[in-house]
């Protein structure tokens, strides 16, 4: 079976798993690793088009919230305590 459309950002989804089981789900630890998913998202959908489906990427509009509130400082979730 051929590679699966938009699996080229797995390894970045993963790192996030593997980044937040290590930080006790403290995300503000993974924003590096958050921002190369992001990063390769959209490259996906530069490449593939909006409506493009990949496991491991936000749909193209929530990608898109995502990166402008990156932009405006508003990086991690809060941790809830």
């Amino acid at each position: 079976m051929s590679e699966e459309v938009g699996s080229e950002c797995k390894p970045h989804a993963c790192a996030i798993q593997d980044c937040l089981q290590s930080n006790g789900y403290n995300e503000s630890k993974c924003t590096k690793v958050i921002d190369e998913l992001y990063k390769c998202c959209k490259e996906f959908y530069e490449k593939n088009g909006p409506e493009a489906q990949s496991v491991c990427c936000p749909k193209f509009n929530l990608l898109q919230t995502k990166l402008k509130q990156r932009l405006l400082g508003k990086i991690d979730a809060e941790l809830l305590k």
